[in-house]
């Protein structure tokens, strides 16, 4: 049998023609090809597949069972490649009523998931949503397309097969109660370097130790990292009722009333901020859906307002 893919298309849709019309004049007025042209197509079929598919008979031919399951075949092998063309020239987002599964980094989720959520839903009325956090398995399933679009750290890595595009750049500060007793006079490292921390857990990024824990290291000293948790809400309570302190967002103000923000010890200017990317397969790039996704996720980021940092002193 001869190297499928090496086969010209052409002759699947000769198949078809002589299957529909079992005739080979038909076949040929139909594709508006001549004689010659089928009869040189019908041999290279028979030499494509190997077996006998038409049974010539007095007043045209009968198509074989091998012949009519590739005529069913080459309908379901066309009908992909038109949804695809379909959802370039069809795809109406307010009638779109498919579902859209968004991963991201489990901060994001709760800190700004039903801003997200609202904006996806503004624009994709009828869709279903599934907003996921981020998990091991999350970059297999996307790899897989069961994840259609996904938000996380700059510094969290990705293969090549993921099409990136940075949405947010998030100044960063230190995060405490308010009124706390050291950082509303001084957020200088010799005051600072005792008091408990805790961090926010980014799979893939910090698991194990922080980038902040090796920065104490530097300066010469040991964190004392009391917490280390998935949970925004937690780690938000932790710091509400004790003198903890947290290298985070601004945004998580917004959150907790009874949090304040404190500018930041002196570090290099790369951990000052953290980039935000969001991103989808380079498959997808083109398509009117992922297209609308992107541009969806970056207005609304390009909407987030960041809360000046506070530093009250007394």
């Amino acid at each position: 049998m001869k190297e499928f893919r090496d086969l010209d298309l052409n002759l699947l849709k000769l198949l078809q023609a002589v299957v529909k019309t079992r005739n080979t004049h038909a076949a040929a007025d139909m594709l508006g090809i001549s004689q010659t042209s089928v009869s040189r197509g019908m041999a290279k079929l028979k030499e494509a597949f190997g077996e006998q598919l038409f049974i010539r008979k007095a007043h045209g031919v009968e198509p074989s069972e091998l012949a009519e399951k590739l005529d069913e075949a080459i309908d379901e092998m066309f009908t992909p490649l038109v949804k695809v063309v379909e959802s370039y020239q069809d795809f109406d987002p307010e009638k779109f009523d498919g579902n859209i599964s968004i991963a991201m980094n489990i901060f994001f989720l709760e800190l700004l998931g039903d801003g997200i959520y609202q904006a996806l839903k503004t624009v994709l009325p009828k869709a279903n949503f599934k907003l996921i956090y981020w998990q091991d398995d999350t970059l297999a399933e996307m790899l897989s397309g069961n994840v259609d679009y996904m938000i996380h750290f700059g510094a969290f890595p990705l293969p090549q097969e993921v099409y990136l595009h940075k949405l947010q750049e998030f100044t960063l500060c230190l995060v405490a109660r308010k009124d706390h007793p050291v950082l509303t006079k001084t957020s200088d490292w010799e005051a600072i370097h005792h008091l408990p921390i805790t961090r926010l857990v980014i799979d893939g990024v910090n698991s194990k130790r922080s980038p902040v824990e090796d920065l104490y290291i530097s300066k010469g000293y040991q964190a004392n990292c009391t917490l280390v948790t998935h949970s925004v809400r937690v780690l938000l309570s932790q710091i509400q009722h004790s003198d903890t302190i947290m290298f985070g967002s601004n945004l998580m103000t917004t959150l907790n009333p009874d949090i304040g923000t404190y500018p930041l010890p002196p570090i290099p200017k790369e951990m000052r901020s953290v980039s935000i990317n969001g991103g989808y397969l380079q498959t997808k790039r083109g398509y009117p859906l992922y297209q609308l996704l992107h541009q969806t996720m970056q207005s609304f980021f390009d909407s987030v307002a960041q809360p000046e940092i506070t530093f009250d002193t007394k």
